[in-house]
């Protein structure tokens, strides 16, 4: 079982990491043991840190991790037939599907996301997907093509029943992407299964958003980098997160060329265009979904728009890293300054 959910790494206090086909107990000084994993799923890399009395207790609570987001994908991906997300998506136009009641929540709370950003998240944007082939080799539609997507697009386009716990399609192009809230959903889940099993210490890296449990091996705050936003392997600046959520939202991983012309994998729901790779946000939230959901809507709205819609959410902790002929400049709201380390006041 365990060679099959990856390799496994105990950690003292204070230690280079140590990589090992077998495991290395390694006592830290507090008698905590760190154990670090790493599997494959969601189509992404799920790293997983957490302290526990000993390696047994630490190696169990990352095996309920790994199980719950497994079990999210299997309600979510779009990319298997036999989920129930993918079941809704391919159901005849107009026959009420019933859900289950993770699904109808999740769908009925991503609902309330559209509304409150007004359209700039609406991961019911399969129709565009498909316009732009962004699942294959790429394609610039015609302006017909794009319109009749747009036409297909929004959850309005499958509307849930409350009485019935159900949802149907209205179109036959529609239906909903999970890319853009999954891996916040999976988080969430795994943030519960931590909390049952009293894990004091953990750190959930999941394709670049991050979960934050207690604090880290040297008993602060951890801290977690922020990626430059075209070249990810250089952080911008940092974050200090104790019981946070960090998700980020760029045009730099994931695109296709069509004609010599790189276009990313973020739609603008409202118009039916990829946005532009203007930089990237970051979200800090408590509810990792929130987080995923939010640097999606802040990304398509871009830092000027953006900032704007937050002038009237006080609450937020979101940075945007705007680059511009090579310079990345600074802007972040207040909430964030209680997170954020290594940008330049003078930018803000």
């Amino acid at each position: 079982m365990l060679a099959q959910l990856g390799r496994v790494v105990l950690l003292p206090a204070v230690a280079v990491l140590v990589w090992a086909a077998e495991p290395q107990i390694m006592p830290a000084g507090d008698a905590a043991v760190w154990v670090e994993r790493e599997t494959y799923v969601m189509g992404t890399r799920l790293r997983a840190t957490v302290a526990g009395d000993d390696a047994a207790a630490a190696v169990a609570a990352i095996e309920q991790v790994f199980t719950a987001v497994r079990i999210v994908d299997a309600r979510l991906s779009t990319w298997r037939d036999d989920t129930e997300l993918s079941r809704l998506n391919r159901a005849p136009v107009g026959v009420p599907q019933r859900l289950s009641p993770s699904l109808f929540a999740l769908l009925r709370e991503v609902r309330r996301w559209r509304d409150t950003t007004g359209g700039a998240f609406d991961p019911a944007i399969g129709a565009l997907v498909d316009a732009w082939d962004l699942r294959g080799v790429g394609r610039r539609p015609g302006p017909a093509d794009l319109v009749r997507a747009r036409r297909a697009g929004g959850m309005e386009r499958l509307p849930l029943d409350e009485i019935g716990r159900s949802a149907r399609r209205t179109a036959a192009a529609a239906w909903i992407d999970a890319g853009a809230f999954g891996k916040g959903a999976a988080l969430r889940e795994a943030r519960r299964v931590l909390d049952s099993a009293g894990v004091r210490a953990a750190l959930l890296n999941f394709g670049g958003q991050v979960l934050a449990v207690g604090t880290g091996r040297d008993g602060t705050a951890w801290r977690i980098p922020v990626a430059h936003p075209s070249r990810r392997g250089l952080p911008a600046a940092f974050l200090r997160l104790r019981e946070q959520s960090a998700a980020t939202t760029a045009q730099s991983e994931r695109f296709v060329e069509v004609d010599g012309v790189r276009y990313g994998h973020v739609l603008d729901p409202r118009t039916g265009l990829p946005v532009p790779a203007w930089g990237s946000v970051t979200v800090v939230a408590e509810d990792p979904l929130a987080a995923d959901i939010l640097s999606t809507a802040l990304f398509v709205l871009g830092p000027d728009s953006g900032m704007e819609w937050l002038e009237h959410r006080p609450g937020i902790a979101a940075l945007f890293l705007i680059e511009r002929d090579g310079a990345v400049t600074y802007r972040w709201t207040q909430a964030m300054e209680h997170y954020a380390v290594g940008v330049k006041a003078s930018e803000n």
